[in-house]
C-alpha cells in the first residue's frame, strides 16, 4: 500500500512543482529540477512479474506470478484476462492486471495469471468469429492447471487459492466452479471466486450453480456484458446454492474497475475490444469494487 500512495504522492507533486517552474529564476530552476529528479528517483518501483512454465495435457501453459517477499504460505490468487489477452507487445501484463495485481499482492496474495492466449501463440480474440480457445473447454483446464501447480508450491496457503476473472476470463471462471468441474483430487478446493462482468446469458438458460462463494460484479448500464442475465443466473442458483452474490454498479459501463479509461463506443479497429458496447472508468464502482473484492477475499 506504501508503494501506491507513494507514486500518486510523487505525481501530484510533480504536477504542482511544473506549474511552478515557468515562475522560477534560472538558478532556482536548476536546483527544482534537480531536487525533483533526486525525489523522482527515489520512488520505489513497481513489482516485476516472474514468468513461470504449467504443464497441460498437451503444450504449456505460460503465466506470471507475482509474489510477496518471504517463505509464505501466501493466499494465492488466480486472475483470468479477458478477450483481449494478458499482455501487450512490450508488457507480458497489460496495465489493467497489473494494477490489480499489484493491489492484491499489497495485501499479501500471490497472484498468478495464466496467459491462456499467447501459451497457444494466439493474439485477441474478442473478435474472433470461431474461437479456438473456449471459456468452457481450453480455459477451464488452464485453471485446473494452475490450481494443480500451484498444489505444490511449499509456499502456497493450499487452503486460500482464489479465482478473479474479467470478461472472458469471468466467464471461464463461472464454467470452472460449477459442482460438475469439482477437481478429483484430494486436495483443497477454491476459497473463492469473483467474476467482473462475465457473460451470464448461456449460464443463466443452463441453470448455473456453483460449489464455491463467488461474487459477479457488473455494471448497471454493461451494454457488453448483461446484467439482467446475471441477476436471473444468481437468482436461480440460490435455489441450489446460497453461494453466489451479484452486485450491480448504478451508472456503471463495461470495464468500470479500469483506471483513467473515458467512456467510449468500442472501436472498429481495436482488436482486443469487442464489436459493440461502451467502455470505461466509472471511479465509484472501481472504488466500490476494491473494496468488496478485498471483504469477499477475506471470508
Amino acid at each position: 500500500m506504501f508503494c501506491r500512495r507513494f507514486r500518486v504522492i510523487m505525481l501530484e507533486l510533480k504536477g504542482r512543482w511544473f506549474r511552478h517552474l515557468l515562475r522560477q529564476s534560472p538558478m532556482r530552476l536548476r536546483l527544482t529540477a534537480l531536487f525533483m529528479t533526486l525525489l523522482i528517483s527515489a520512488a520505489p518501483a513497481s513489482p516485476a512479474p516472474q514468468p513461470v512454465d504449467i504443464p497441460l495435457a498437451s503444450g504449456v501453459l505460460h503465466a506470471q506470478l507475482y509474489k510477496p517477499e518471504g517463505a509464505g504460505p501466501f493466499p494465492t490468487v488466480i486472475a483470468l484476462h479477458g478477450c483481449g489477452g494478458l499482455g501487450g507487445h512490450s508488457d507480458p501484463v497489460l496495465p489493467r492486471y497489473r494494477d490489480w495485481a499489484e493491489r492484491l499482492l499489497e495485501a499479501g496474495n500471490a497472484v498468478l495469471l495464466p496467459d491462456s492466449y499467447g501459451s497457444r501463440e494466439l493474439g485477441p480474440q474478442c473478435r474472433v468469429k470461431e474461437m479456438h480457445v473456449k471459456a468452457r473447454r481450453e480455459r477451464v483446464a488452464d485453471i485446473a492447471a494452475s490450481r494443480a501447480w500451484l498444489m505444490k508450491q511449499a509456499w502456497v496457503a493450499r487452503d486460500r487459492v482464489s479465482l478473479i476473472g474479467w470478461a472472458n476470463g469471468a466467464s471461464a471462471l463461472l464454467w470452472a466452479v460449477r459442482p460438475q468441474s469439482a477437481g478429483r483430487d484430494l486436495g483443497p478446493d477454491f476459497r473463492a471466486a469473483i467474476a467482473f462482468y462475465p457473460d451470464c446469458r448461456i449460464s443463466a438458460g443452463l441453470g448455473w450453480s456453483t460449489r464455491v462463494p463467488t461474487l459477479v460484479l457488473i455494471g448497471a448500464d454493461d451494454d457488453v456484458s448483461s446484467p439482467p442475465a446475471c441477476r436471473q443466473m444468481v437468482d436461480g442458483a440460490r435455489g441450489r446454492s446460497a453461494l453466489a452474490r451479484i452486485v450491480v454498479y448504478p451508472g456503471a459501463d463495461h470495464d468500470f474497475d479500469r483506471a483513467n479509461i473515458p467512456l467510449h463506443g468500442a472501436a472498429d479497429s481495436d482488436a482486443a475490444a469487442p464489436e459493440h458496447g461502451h467502455f470505461g472508468t466509472d471511479a465509484e464502482a472501481r472504488a466500490a469494487s476494491q473494496k468488496d473484492v478485498a471483504q469477499w477475499l477475506a471470508r
